[in-house]
């Protein structure tokens, strides 16, 4: 009795032995693997920064992709710890990418997404866009999301395939913009005078464009007022910067010559149909 007790501890200890050492590797390779995964796609991210003609959008991509490569042949390493051999592993993740790709059709076209997103480029990062119903910032296109910050810095993460199949209105793609500014005047004042003033305040700041030229033209007739259409071209950078100080500016000049801005008025007239 005594001898089958200590034949069992020997088979014991050998099986604890021989797959304690297969568990112990298989661990140290996926922290490993984890490792090599962060410390190789930053070295790629490195490299990629110095090259003069590297997009960032494309870099930062390719960062996201060798990362997600090495941590996948860390788990065919991790498996094969255990004897799975490379053959029937490949049977095995055939057949489970099929029920995991029909499970997840959403994930996946966000990664064909990406990969659409990245060979036609309708915006970069850094860009100011419009799309899936959101307004913002670029920051970064990975595999599965596209990240932007909005102008009051709230961080939005859109799905890919979403942003991929809809419009996508970008604001930062052309080097210029055109400032559209409506001003009306009184009926009473003198529109020829009302557009030299305006064409002065465009021609005072040295942010607006002389090609193409600017345009002060009557294009409505209003209820109350004689409407002008400024148009003004600039940088792209400085838009929002000449949009505000041109619809102050204006205002100051027009009031300084004397061309009045009407705002809405009614004139009542009462009819007394008493009989004497």
């Amino acid at each position: 009795m005594g001898q089958d007790a200590n034949a069992v501890a020997e088979w014991a200890m050998a099986i604890v032995t021989v797959y304690g050492l297969q568990i112990i590797g298989a661990i140290a390779i996926l922290i490993v693997g984890w490792i090599a995964a962060g410390w190789i796609s930053s070295a790629v991210d490195k490299g990629l920064r110095k090259a003069k003609n590297m997009d960032e959008t494309l870099a930062r991509f390719f960062v996201s992709a060798v990362r997600y490569l090495v941590l996948v042949i860390t788990v065919i390493a991790f498996l094969s710890q255990f004897g799975v051999e490379m053959a029937s592993l490949l049977v095995v993740l055939s057949t489970a990418g099929l029920a995991i790709g029909l499970a997840l059709q959403g994930k996946l076209s966000n990664v064909a997404a990406g990969v659409m997103l990245l060979l036609f480029r309708p915006f970069k990062i850094g860009q100011f866009v419009e799309v899936a119903g959101h307004a913002g910032t670029v920051q970064a296109i990975s595999l599965f999301v596209t990240e932007m910050s909005t102008p009051d810095n709230v961080h939005i993460v859109v799905p890919n395939a979403q942003v991929w199949g809809s419009s996508v209105k970008n604001f930062s793609h052309n080097e210029t913009r055109r400032v559209d500014i409506v001003v009306g005047i009184g009926y009473e004042d003198d529109i020829d005078k009302g557009i030299a003033t305006i064409n002065s305040v465009i021609e005072a700041d040295d942010r607006t464009l002389s090609d193409p030229a600017p345009l002060v033209a009557v294009t409505d007739l209003g209820d109350n007022s004689v409407n002008f259409t400024v148009r003004s071209w600039c940088k792209g950078a400085d838009y929002w910067g000449v949009k505000f100080d041109l619809t102050k500016d204006i205002k100051v000049a027009l009031d300084g010559a004397g061309v009045n801005i009407p705002y809405p008025q009614r004139t009542v007239h009462l009819v007394n149909d008493s009989a004497d």
